[in-house]
């Protein structure tokens, strides 16, 4: 009669390890997913642009993606219609919880508050980019009153 008794009980012991290590597997799970969750609702904060080129009024652009290209080519998120720019001239980077910016190789250069980029630069509000002879003025207060892209 033990033998049948056993039997259960060897039975019930294996549901109830597999329950449990369903249950662990369903909890990580959760877990996951709200860490992605979390990770995907992450804001990356505002950069806005004042472009000043010759003979065109100031133009005002805001960007809350991660990564900004500059350049003539129309592919580029802030495109920049001047002959001293190179078709793709610098790029604006958000990481590290700061926007940098960083020439591409440009034929011209890229400066920052008039002193020219060899490495990649943090940028703070007032700062000013001067692309060729496009000059784009900084702001990093996060206000998007101005056009979204």
């Amino acid at each position: 009669m033990s033998g049948p008794i056993v039997l259960v009980l060897r039975i019930l012991l294996t549901l109830g390890l597999y329950a449990f290590l369903g249950w662990t597997l369903w909890i990580i799970w959760q877990d996951i997913k709200q860490t992605g969750l979390r990770v995907v609702a992450r804001k990356i904060p505002a950069i806005r642009l004042e472009v000043r080129t010759r003979n065109r009024a100031p133009a005002l652009r805001s960007f809350s993606q991660a990564e900004v290209t500059l350049g003539r080519d129309p592919s580029c998120d802030l495109q920049l219609e001047d002959e001293t720019v190179s078709v793709r001239h610098a790029r604006l980077s958000y990481h590290h919880g700061q926007w940098w910016v960083e020439d591409l190789d440009s034929t011209n250069g890229t400066s920052l508050n008039k002193e020219k980029l060899s490495t990649a630069a943090v940028l703070m509000t007032g700062d000013e980019i001067k692309c060729g002879k496009v000059r784009v003025n900084v702001s990093l207060n996060g206000n998007t009153d101005i056009q979204n892209v």
